[in-house]
């Protein structure tokens, strides 16, 4: 039946469905899987990155995780090619208000922005729809610390802990049991590390394939975006318990 009417984004189907939309969601499904989780001082980004081969160059920029703004960050799953487009106009979106205004931008006002153009791509002809979820961590004076996560329909929602990617619903679901709300920043990242090692296609977690980063308040009271070495997130895998120590090994 659907085949008839998944040969555009712009056609429903009887069932009031467009079927390239949830496709483009399908897609992702096989992305590596990124976990966002807000704590009390702050929010936590933990991104697994993929690792196609071993002759592969290891890019020394992170590949799942992006700084928009001062006082906004995101991570990836999905296609990265269109991530990229949507990175740069979150940037250019996020720097305008800043020079119109002379403030940072309202995080959710970013992320409806960003939204609106993901949704024009499901609604006319001869485009296709962004192939990539967002989750998106920030701060501002309005409502303090929030995450958003956003899929390639263009909507958006605001939650606690979130999961996008590979195996996200088996993550959703041990988040749900495991989150309270006055959960702290680090028991947050033991919290993320435990949920992906867990729902990770890999045997074993290393720092190779994971990206971790936080936006909290640093003690001048500034937001700071703070991206974790390959060798403090090693010592991390070891402190919770989720791998061993190369010594034990």
């Amino acid at each position: 039946m659907s085949r008839r009417y998944d040969s555009r984004t712009t056609i429903f189907s009887p069932e009031g469905r467009l079927y390239q939309v949830e496709y483009a969601m399908e897609a992702i499904g096989n992305a590596g899987s990124a976990i966002g989780i807000l704590s009390k001082d702050g929010v936590v980004l933990v991104g697994e990155k993929k690792v196609t081969s071993k002759l592969l160059q290891t890019s020394t920029s992170t590949e799942k995780m992006y700084k928009i703004d001062d006082h906004v960050a995101c991570a990836v799953a999905g296609i990265m090619s269109d991530a990229n487009i949507l990175i740069n106009t979150a940037r250019v979106q996020a720097q305008r208000y800043t020079f119109s205004y002379q403030e940072p931008m309202p995080v959710e006002q970013l992320v409806q922005s960003l939204c609106d153009t993901k949704q024009g791509y499901t609604q006319f002809g001869g485009l296709r729809p962004f192939g990539v979820s967002f989750l998106f961590a920030g701060w501002d004076k309005n409502y303090g610390f929030q995450l958003y996560m956003s899929d390639p329909s263009g909507n958006y929602g605001g939650w606690k802990a979130a999961a996008v990617g590979a195996n996200n619903q088996a993550a959703q679901s041990m988040l749900k049991q495991d989150y309270k709300d006055d959960i702290s920043r680090e028991e947050a990242v033991q919290l993320a590390l435990k949920v992906l090692s867990k729902t990770m296609d890999s045997t074993s977690l290393t720092s190779e394939k994971l990206e971790l980063a936080e936006i909290f308040l640093s003690s001048s009271g500034k937001v700071k975006y703070q991206v974790c070495t390959p060798d403090d997130l090693s010592k991390m895998l070891v402190k919770y318990g989720v791998t061993q120590s190369p010594a034990e090994a």
